[in-house]
């Protein structure tokens, strides 16, 4: 009986983590179409489940002289997603938050600057999903 309780665990912990990957998956698709066809993708796909007021963090590498555009979501409609930019120091360089969520935003750096990118779901009354950050660069 406990050989087949666990295996009963095992299997439906299985299934639960595919299904959130298919979530993964189609919201990156759907913040691929933010970055259109005037960006490129970095070929990184950041993504996080969040359970809550968990917040994810990216480390990312912003090079100068370059236009890049950060797309970020959870699920297919916009403006579900909290995206915050600081430098390595902790200073605050971006949030989405000041523009209603905006789902992408536009950066040009002149020299080169590592980033911290954290996500954060905008509903947080006991909320989760898949919260996904597709960063490209102007072609």
């Amino acid at each position: 009986m406990k050989k087949i309780l666990k295996i009963t665990l095992i299997l439906s912990g299985i299934v639960l983590s595919k299904s959130g990957f298919a979530q993964c998956d189609s919201t990156a698709s759907h913040m691929q179409q933010h970055l259109g066809t005037k960006y490129i993708s970095d070929g990184q796909l950041y993504r996080a489940f969040l359970n809550g007021e968990e917040v994810a963090e990216f480390h990312v590498t912003f090079f100068g002289g370059n236009k890049y555009r950060i797309a970020g979501g959870n699920g297919v409609t916009d403006g579900n997603l909290v995206f915050t930019l600081y430098d390595t120091e902790g200073n605050l360089l971006f949030t989405n938050n000041d523009y209603k969520n905006t789902p992408y935003w536009d950066f040009e750096f002149k020299s080169t600057v590592d980033c911290v990118v954290e996500a954060q779901l905008a509903s947080l009354t006991g909320a989760s999903g898949c919260a996904v950050l597709l960063i490209g660069f102007e072609r």
